[in-house]
């Protein structure tokens, strides 16, 4: 029986490309919006700052005091996330700053040959969780 409660966690390994941001939005329908727009805003990091064709994995998961942690793998230890404070006229800039606002916490952790960029969001209602993991091997990695 599949394991719907809020801690029932998602993985997905995928290339970062533009077509892949509302793919894993509708994958990951079950969780709230904050979820959402913290996976999308930590998925368009890697875009922008790596470029399309990036092989990253997505986790979304719980933690053991409660709370939803969000995670963004990609295969570049360097290239760090940088909170920056965006001017109003500024196009871009603006997605740690809101990861940063919804998040109890956010970091980075790194390897030697990669890095995760995390936050943890209060506890998320999951409505329809399918399944406990959804995961992809490197060998079929989706290019949507």
């Amino acid at each position: 029986m599949p394991d719907h409660s809020p801690t029932a966690p998602f993985e997905l390994a995928l290339l970062a490309t533009p077509e892949a941001v509302p793919e894993l939005r509708r994958r990951l329908g079950a969780f709230d919006f904050d979820v959402l727009l913290c996976v999308t805003e930590l998925l368009t990091n890697v875009l922008d700052h790596l470029g399309a064709g990036t092989p990253v994995t997505v986790r979304v998961t719980g933690t053991p005091c409660g709370r939803t942690r969000v995670e963004v793998t990609d295969p570049d230890a360097r290239a760090l996330p940088v909170l920056l404070a965006a001017t109003d006229t500024a196009e871009s800039g603006r997605g740690l700053t809101l990861v940063d606002a919804l998040a109890q916490r956010w970091g980075v952790d790194q390897g030697p040959d990669h890095k995760t960029v995390w936050c943890e969001l209060p506890a998320q209602e999951v409505m329809n969780m399918p399944g406990t993991v959804a995961s992809t091997t490197a060998e079929a990695v989706p290019t949507w």
